[in-house]
């Protein structure tokens, strides 16, 4: 079996990519634009793989996209490319509606294309699985909510707008044109090779490098929290076992509000990196509150029964056992985050 996909330099594609490589016998084809947060230096464990091929493509190019499919001719598409910072979609919403939007109307075009002329072996199990967020249902007023897959949609950012977008886009080709599908939507993925600009891995770099922690208001934003490598053995079990035009909603069980997050990783660090930067006395201090970004949800929360009780899947860490993982990652791996870091976020 050959499995394509998309953003596999990316933090979650890399995980899956990873996982698919080290844990079974298929091929990937990994495209990628590699942008800013897209990175080979993450799949160095398997890219000398004869299963693993890379092939540098933006997903908006239509004849390169084409010619991928012509080329490999995969049996599956887990889509996974997507500008995905939400602080950088509010200060520049453009490149999201480019690659969220349009990117994934070309893939979807591409895969129908394709799909409509390949043999039928290939036709009967082939699956264009969207990978997508918990972020398009807005966010969550009482404290024992869930988003389910029939919460309605209600994106606040450009960010989620465009993933919400796609989403759409996704049911539409799957509807109109009988393209086969699935959806899922996530919560908060963290866990090792992550770009330092998102929360946990900005706040372990910030830390072990004295640098100012900033966290947004009063910090009390809640999100639910996913171990990276339990997301993709669930993105893996989800293309290959369900059924045409089904969702699932993919969750960690892990709610907490950022700040907890952020004394839970300076917790960790005075275990684990007694020996601190700029003589400060604990990680702790290093916390500052700045003013909050424009419509910040409040809370995410998922319901993540379905995939639970219809495939079996349920997440191996919990968010103790994974953040402490996590933490020790980073503190091993300076050669892969110290470019970025230094670079681009101090």
């Amino acid at each position: 079996m050959k499995i394509l996909v998309t953003g596999g330099a990316g933090f979650i594609g890399g995980a899956v990519v990873r996982h698919i490589i080290l844990k079974t016998k298929y091929q990937v084809i990994n495209v990628d634009k590699l942008t800013y947060a897209g990175n080979l230096d993450s799949l160095k464990d398997i890219e000398n793989s004869s299963r693993y091929h890379f092939e540098k493509v933006d997903i908006c190019e239509e004849d390169a996209v084409a010619k991928i499919f012509d080329k490999y001719k995969p049996s599956m598409v887990m889509h996974l490319a997507a500008e995905s910072h939400v602080d950088r979609s509010i200060e520049g919403p453009l490149e999201f509606l480019k690659t969220n939007i349009f990117g994934t109307y070309n893939l979807l075009q591409q895969s129908l294309n394709y799909y409509l002329n390949i043999n039928d072996s290939i036709r009967e199990n082939f699956k264009f699985h969207h990978i997508s967020t918990d972020e398009v249902f807005g966010d969550l007023e009482n404290n024992d909510d869930l988003f389910n897959e029939s919460t309605p949609y209600a994106p606040s950012s450009p960010y989620s707008a465009s993933k919400a977008g796609s989403d759409h886009l996704v049911r539409a080709w799957g509807r109109t044109y009988d393209l086969p599908y699935v959806i899922t939507n996530c919560s908060n993925n963290y866990g090792p090779f992550h770009y330092p600009e998102k929360l946990i891995p900005g706040a372990i770099l910030k830390a072990i490098n004295g640098d100012q922690i900033s966290i947004y208001g009063k910090g009390d934003q809640i999100r639910d929290w996913l171990y990276v490598d339990d997301h993709a053995k669930a993105l893996l079990n989800v293309i290959l076992k369900s059924d045409n035009g089904t969702t699932y909603n993919i969750g960690g069980n892990n709610e907490k509000t950022n700040l907890e997050v952020v004394e839970s990783i300076c917790e960790i660090l005075e275990e684990l990196a007694p020996k601190k930067p700029n003589k400060i006395s604990r990680y702790s201090d290093l916390i500052t509150y700045v003013e909050d970004r424009p419509g910040h949800d409040k809370r995410y929360a998922i319901d993540s029964s379905k995939i639970q009780n219809e495939l079996g899947w349920n997440p191996e860490e919990n968010f103790e056992s994974g953040l402490r993982k996590t933490v020790k990652w980073y503190l091993k791996n300076e050669a892969w985050w110290k470019p970025l870091y230094m670079k681009n976020l101090r």
